[in-house]
């Protein structure tokens, strides 16, 4: 592409906005950037040079009369905005910024999606990336943006990418090399409007594949079992319900690779340090993506060893006066929290709520019905959660005003042994930024509360 001839519009001026914004100006592009926010809610937004018409924040911008070439749009921004539609009508291509960065990258393009586990696999797969001592880069949905990350890498390079169905929507030539579909289950309803059309944005990582490409698939998932029979990558499954006699699977308590009539152990489960049965799930993609990449067993093994639980994620916070605080404000969606709860068979005092994503409750709180001693609740959807858990029979539910309050009303529910959870089943974002802000303020106030060193 000419891009020094090229008006290109960037929509979103947060991470990805404006690490596409900085891309864009080192290719030559002439570049607009707009946001419905003003300059001074927008952090960082004059290092990037742009002004006068260039700018366009508070408002929407003027399709017209900029006349871009592309649109390159963040995702969290929906493509339904009349002004993105309007541009789609009149031909000009959108892009997600995942697009623009990796759509001439030379390196290993490693790209893991799915509705639960995404971080903590790409986070695994970039430790094993790097055990192979070749260049590796750990971005995109999992909080770094992709653009001007992976310039210069070459073809020893290895990209490790968590990509989400919003920045997988709007790919067009932008080809993964290893295609990581861990599940699908409902989320982001509120945006894709059905579950079909969620998964088949989550099918996109597979469009561009080769026959020299890998895809692995978990066999447990009938939905994602069925895209083995339409990429044109090679297939590894993987599954925790059954030994495979081709793929990554559980035999007794190993983790074993089959291949070719042949079952080769890489690791025992008692010697992974991450919970819960989903937790398999994530460490079976990391175990195919390690050999696809040249590992041998014994070398995944070891990353595995000495991996542990990301932030925010099943996040041990710390263990006070005999109660166990585990921060996974990353579970932002009912299947997710239905995962977390079934990790600990002690009893839970469980912090939930926040902002629904257009997603039925009533599995993830029969759920904790069975789990749960004292639900705790906040944010938007408390109310709704308080209908939905009287219904179905659970007893001890606490409202709280807000955040703080409600981790000070579970630390007072619970009893040496008990876990507090915070596994909100919703997202951070009538109260917060982000999932990680919550989990931040979770530890602090857990922290704060027993005024004992970290």
């Amino acid at each position: 592409m000419n891009w020094p001839e090229m008006n290109v519009l960037v929509v979103g001026a947060g991470k990805s906005g404006k690490a596409a914004v900085q891309k864009l100006l080192d290719l030559g592009a002439e570049v607009f950037l707009t946001d419905r926010q003003q300059t001074d809610q927008i952090e960082g937004i004059n290092e990037l040079g742009l002004a006068g018409d260039r700018l366009i924040l508070g408002r929407d911008p003027d399709v017209t009369a900029i006349k871009p070439d592309l649109i390159v749009l963040s995702p969290g921004i929906s493509p339904e905005l009349a002004f993105i539609r309007e541009a789609t009508e009149k031909g000009i291509p959108v892009w997600s910024e995942v697009e623009l960065a990796l759509r001439d990258c030379q390196a290993l393009v490693v790209g893991i999606t799915g509705s639960n586990g995404k971080t903590t696999t790409t986070t695994l797969i970039g430790e094993l990336a790097k055990k192979t001592g070749r260049p590796a880069v750990v971005a995109g949905n999992i909080g770094t943006a992709i653009s001007g990350k992976v310039e210069g890498l070459g073809s020893r390079g290895i990209v490790v990418a968590e990509l989400s169905s919003f920045q997988l929507e709007l790919i067009d030539r932008l080809r993964v090399n290893i295609a990581v579909l861990i599940n699908i289950t409902p989320d982001h309803l509120d945006r894709h409007g059905t579950l079909e059309n969620y998964a088949a944005a989550k099918a996109r990582i597979f469009e561009n594949q080769t026959g020299k490409d890998l895809a692995v698939l978990s066999w447990d998932y009938p939905m994602v079992r069925e895209y083995g029979k339409i990429t044109q990558a090679r297939v590894t499954y993987i599954s925790t319900e059954e030994l495979l006699a081709d793929g990554i699977g559980l035999s007794g308590n190993d983790l074993v690779w089959s291949r070719d009539g042949k079952t080769t152990k890489i690791i025992a489960r008692n010697e992974l340090q991450l919970r819960g049965k989903h937790n398999l799930e994530n460490v079976m993609c990391g175990i195919a993506v390690g050999l696809e990449m040249g590992l041998s067993g014994p070398q995944i093994a070891e990353v595995l060893r000495g991996f542990a639980p990301v932030a925010h994620r099943q996040e041990v916070v710390g263990s006070y006066d005999g109660i166990l605080y585990i921060n996974d404000s990353k579970g932002t969606n009912p299947d997710s929290a239905i995962k977390a709860l079934q990790s600990y068979e002690e009893p839970i005092v469980l912090i939930a709520g926040g902002k629904n994503k257009g997603l039925d409750m009533t599995e993830f709180l029969e759920e904790a019905k069975k789990r749960v001693k004292s639900l705790v609740l906040v944010g938007k959807a408390a109310d709704d959660l308080e209908i939905i858990a009287k219904k179905i029979g659970i007893k001890n539910i606490i409202k709280a005003v807000d955040f703080e309050d409600c981790v000070d009303k579970a630390i007072a529910e619970a009893a040496k042994g008990d876990v507090v959870l915070l596994s909100p089943a919703c997202t951070s974002w009538d109260m917060f930024k982000s999932y990680e802000e919550r989990g931040e303020l979770f530890k602090t106030l857990v922290r704060k509360h027993y005024s004992k060193p970290i």
